[in-house]
């Protein structure tokens, strides 16, 4: 299984100049992006549709591991953050898809005002087509897990296994390492190939890193 070392690479980055040769090549492409120590860094708490466009070839399985951790910006009771996954193309500006991809969405709003967004937190799993066509595949309601929101001190971590021959991605409860939520992609697509991986914010501070 191929492992995406996309936040080893940016811990490098900050660390050492020689790691500068294992970063993928990447554009940030909208937002206030920076390394902060060893984290990646969004920190325009206003920004909509920030984004980093990494460059990175994806077939197969496919291992995605890195964790998350809040830097502000969700006072006013709204913010999110994603991944898309086997995208053929990126785009180095504002946009709300990102070429062909599946994007995988945690979102949080207290004033969601949309049937299919639950108020609160959620996930949802969408299909993008171009830079500015994506269409809702499914959307779970997270607000079980509220109660991990009193505390934002701490990284939270998250596993993603796609593989793009039979089309299955789990995504792992952070809370518990044996719990998984699943879904498949749309059977046309399989198999499923990109050379892109965009992380997205939408109106929160976050930082990243590579899981140890």
């Amino acid at each position: 299984m191929k492992r995406f070392i996309l936040f080893l690479a940016v811990f490098g980055m900050a660390v050492s100049m020689y790691a500068q040769t294992q970063l993928p090549p990447y554009r940030f492409a909208n937002g206030t992006w920076g390394f902060s120590g060893a984290r990646l860094l969004q920190g325009d708490a206003k920004a909509m549709l920030a984004k980093v466009n990494f460059q990175a070839p994806q077939s197969g399985p496919m291992l995605y591991e890195f964790n998350v951790r809040y830097e502000g910006g969700a006072e006013d009771g709204h913010g999110g953050f994603g991944l898309h996954i086997f995208g053929d193309s990126s785009y180095n500006g504002p946009s709300w898809g990102s070429g062909n991809s599946y994007l995988l969405w945690l979102n949080y709003d207290e004033n969601s005002t949309s049937r299919d967004i639950p108020k609160g937190l959620s996930a949802q799993v969408y299909r993008s087509y171009s830079h500015s066509r994506m269409e809702l595949v499914q959307s779970v309601d997270l607000n079980q897990y509220a109660n991990y929101l009193n505390d934002l001190s701490q990284p939270v971590s998250f596993k993603i296994i796609a593989n793009g021959n039979t089309g299955e991605v789990r995504v792992y409860d952070p809370t518990d390492p044996n719990t998984y939520y699943f879904f498949n992609v749309a059977q046309r697509d399989i198999p499923i190939k990109g050379n892109w991986v965009t992380l997205r914010t939408n109106g929160i501070k976050l930082s990243f890193a590579l899981e140890p």
